[in-house]
């Protein structure tokens, strides 16, 4: 396989995983209040969430569902719902940086749900399965998922780094509120622009 493809393929998975999302956004919010440890779980699940999502349409699905765009309109219905919660969620946490045990994070199901639930996952899947798949052999797709999933891992990584180096920055409640609203604030404005678009 020609080296520019496997560029390709990286420069791909890396743009689409390390640009701001709701994945981004809550690891980020999730890895400054309670630090980058307890935010590894729902980084994983993402990561794993994404990676699934990318088999099960690379190999076939995505021209199932091609005929049928109401799936689609019903996805981001539901992922906007998914995403809203996750947006108030960060709002409403405690504007401390928590050392207790017994807290409410998001984890790894949270994460593996919200890319199944995530428009801007599917939509990286399916313009990745379409740009790198062939129809001669699936070795090009099993590439491409390979390298997005280690790439994936690294970016969604980065984000909690920055979250946790955030965290020695924004040492008291009111700057953490702050940050809290404006991280949750856009996630919340997303799906309501999202269903805007839609209807």
């Amino acid at each position: 396989m020609p080296i520019s493809i496997l560029i390709s393929m990286f420069i791909f998975s890396f743009t689409m995983s390390l640009s701001p999302g709701p994945i981004n956004i809550t690891i980020l919010s999730t890895s400054l209040i309670h630090g980058f440890k307890k935010t590894l779980p729902f980084i994983s699940g993402a990561t794993l969430g994404f990676t699934l999502l990318l088999i099960f349409l690379g190999f076939g699905f995505n021209q199932t569902i091609s005929h049928y765009p109401i799936f689609f309109k019903i996805l981001e219905c539901i992922g906007a719902l998914f995403i809203f919660y996750m947006g108030q969620k960060i709002i409403f946490s405690k504007p401390e940086i928590e050392i207790l045990k017994n807290i409410s994070i998001a984890g790894f199901t949270d994460g593996f749900l919200l890319q199944w639930l995530n428009p801007k996952a599917w939509i990286a899947c399916l313009s990745g399965v379409s740009l790198f798949s062939s129809t001669i052999s699936y070795f090009p797709l099993i590439l491409f998922i390979l390298i997005y999933f280690f790439t994936c891992y690294l970016c969604l990584i980065l984000w909690g780094v920055c979250g946790h180096k955030l965290a020695k920055i924004l040492t008291n409640p009111r700057q953490l509120k702050i940050m809290n609203s404006l991280m949750g604030g856009s996630l919340i404005l997303l799906p309501i622009y999202m269903l805007i678009q839609l209807f």
